[in-house]
């Protein structure tokens, strides 16, 4: 199913300047054993998307909740737009969290409430007036393409639709910055291609910055070669086999990050790791 809109959404807030929304800096952390993370130094721009590959139990959704601050780091400094948050009190983050989208694995939605009640959870807790959850949960539910989900369950969706509800709760804030964490695990090849053409449309469209990890190259590629067509309303291929140069690469080994750069710069990266993972 294309992710064609029925209207856009609004943008997010424009960044001042051009300073990270997000840089780790030597960070560590272990839990009873080896680092899972260390010495980790990366950022993301205002403008782009970094796509973390890795296979699993390399840290890739560790590093998703140091940036969130659901971890801290036993070492190294991270900063998310601009604040140091691994020293910075629960109350504190609050409002940073409020400025980040989250895109949960397993989609993480409430079983016992609606769709609308799922996606407005965080506006109803703020005491937002009915009408307008009402009207903003439509707004991103026609973004993602599930407009006539506003009243179901999550108990009546496929695995594909319960992962663009969780991206639309992720977009409900209008976020400066959206964490995916391997937003097409256990899916069908199919249903991850509606989900990548959502995250295309998002960062075309709306042009917010992302971080999202996957084990899964033929994700990264996609992503990468591709853009979001307006008028036609659906991804298509780069012209001239051209890639997005805000869409850049970063790879874990053992806790290491062992590559940063473009999809050029990963495709003939000589680091014995990274071959043998592309090949």
């Amino acid at each position: 199913m294309s992710a064609r809109a029925d209207s856009p959404l609004p943008s997010p807030p424009s960044q001042q300047d051009s300073s990270p929304v997000v840089e780790l800096r030597d960070v560590s952390i272990a839990f009873d054993g080896p680092p899972v993370l260390d010495g980790v130094s990366f950022s993301v721009s205002p403008v782009e998307t970094r796509i973390l590959l890795g296979p699993a139990g390399v840290g890739k959704s560790v590093l998703l909740k140091l940036i969130n601050g659901l971890l801290r780091p036993d070492k190294g400094q991270v900063l998310l737009f601009g604040e140091e948050i691994e020293r910075m009190p629960e109350e504190e983050l609050f409002p940073l969290r409020a400025r980040t989208g989250m895109v949960f694995q397993e989609s993480a939605l409430f079983d016992s409430l609606t769709v609308r009640d799922n996606i407005g959870y965080l506006l109803t807790q703020q005491n937002v007036p009915d009408e307008e959850i009402d009207r903003r949960v439509r707004e991103v539910l026609s973004f993602v393409g599930l407009a006539e989900t506003f009243d179901l369950f999550p108990s009546s969706l496929s695995g594909g639709m319960k992962r663009r509800v969780a991206i639309a709760r992720a977009l409900i804030h209008s976020p400066e910055l959206i964490l995916y964490d391997s937003p097409t695990g256990g899916l069908d090849p199919v249903t991850s291609a509606t989900i990548l053409e959502l995250i295309v449309k998002q960062r075309d469209v709306r042009r917010t910055p992302a971080l999202l990890v996957t084990p899964r190259l033929q994700d990264a590629f996609m992503l990468c070669t591709h853009r979001f067509d307006p008028e036609r309303g659906e991804m298509v291929p780069m012209p001239n086999g051209e890639t997005n140069p805000d869409t850049t690469f970063l790879m874990l080994e053992e806790g290491r990050l062992i590559f940063d750069g473009s999809l050029h710069d990963l495709v003939h990266s000589t680091n014995p790791f990274v071959r043998e993972f592309l090949e």
